[in-house]
């Protein structure tokens, strides 16, 4: 294949972003716990707040999980870089492989996690607004409906 240093150098800029992303996923994630916990003293018999936590505890292994396949993209990203100059071919593509796979692994993750976060949202507004399903057509039929 001849790999040059070229070629993952050009993964270090979108995994920089991608961290940069799921980091600040994570600071709204953590200020959205610090205010659950506020609201959970206050009202600890609730269970929809109990639903709302067990849906952040996930979401925050998802996170850590991003993260952590993130990394190890960077970090093989970097090791392969290491190994081209180092003149060797054959781990250099594989560790280039292994850092493309990490790097989608991540990216998959996120996709579940950004899914998890839409329907969170969505129960959130169904349950202030009285819908029985918090389903875009359902709420656009009941306005039509009035």
């Amino acid at each position: 294949m001849g790999l040059t240093v070229t070629t993952p150098a050009l993964l270090f800029p979108a995994i920089s972003l991608i961290m940069l992303a799921y980091t600040n996923r994570f600071l709204a994630l953590a200020s959205l716990v610090r205010s659950l916990h506020t609201k959970y003293l206050e009202h600890n018999d609730s269970g929809a707040l109990h639903g709302q936590i067990r849906n952040l505890r996930y979401r925050l292994r998802l996170i850590k999980n991003m993260q952590a396949f993130g990394v190890l993209s960077f970090v093989s990203c970097v090791l392969c870089m290491l190994t081209i100059f180092l003149e060797k071919p054959d781990l250099s593509e594989i560790l280039f492989f292994l850092s493309l796979l990490f790097f989608v692994i991540s990216l998959f993750i996120s996709l579940l996690e950004i899914q998890l976060s839409n329907k969170a949202l969505e129960l959130e507004l169904s349950d202030m607004e009285d819908l029985t399903n918090p389903s875009l057509v359902n709420y656009i039929k009941k306005k039509f409906d009035k």
